[in-house]
């Protein structure tokens, strides 16, 4: 049975880890870590977010690592090649330092103010993920880093891949957002409605 851990994590206890690593094959292969809304690149946008509720950020990018230091972030390359999502999630939690690692998908839209805060008080023992509107956020969520790691590396010796089903082998409760939708920028199509330049294909 999931027990629902409701006592606070302090900030020093949380790193962020944002899922940069795919190949944005649907836009042409660009790097969407540095798609820029309103002048500040994806990346940047979601380091600023949560200031005072992490106590670092690491981002899973497979390219440019350079880049990544210049706006003193750093940069975790996947240690397994072609994992997808999974191996993002297990080079995070390999370089995690604390003992909790909130992630997400640097290609979001948009989030809730108490998101990080709702995942905390709503926890199981390993953690939470989210629930929006379009149904079930597998990588917005709050893991133990011990337990995904332990998880990670079940989950490659069993040659799996899907996040979801890794999420099922955990103590990880789903938190619904009612009203909201995190979005994606996968599409022509989603850039153009979150107000980004079509020019920022040739990147």
């Amino acid at each position: 049975m999931l027990r629902i851990v409701n006592a606070a994590i302090p900030a020093n206890a949380i790193t962020l880890g944002l899922l940069a690593g795919g190949k944005a094959s649907r836009l042409g292969g660009i790097d969407k870590a540095w798609l820029e809304r309103d002048g500040v690149p994806q990346v940047l946008r979601w380091q600023r977010r949560f200031p005072g509720e992490v106590a670092a950020t690491l981002v899973s990018a497979n390219r440019d690592p350079d880049r990544y230091a210049t706006h003193a972030l750093i940069a975790v390359p996947d240690r397994i090649p072609d994992a997808g999502p999974l191996g993002g999630l297990d080079a995070l939690a390999a370089a995690c330092e604390t003992p909790w690692l909130f992630t997400l998908p640097v290609d979001l839209v948009g989030t809730n103010d108490c998101l990080l805060r709702t995942l905390v008080a709503m926890r199981g023992d390993d953690g939470a993920c989210a629930v929006d509107d379009d149904g079930m956020q597998p990588l917005v969520a709050l893991w133990r880093r011990d337990a995904l790691r332990t998880a990670c590396t079940e989950a490659f010796a069993a040659g799996a891949s899907a996040v979801h089903a890794l999420q099922a082998t955990l103590k990880m409760s789903p938190v619904v957002f009612s009203g909201f939708r995190f979005g994606n920028l996968n599409t022509p199509a989603d850039l153009d409605v979150a107000g980004i330049a079509s020019d920022h294909l040739s990147l």
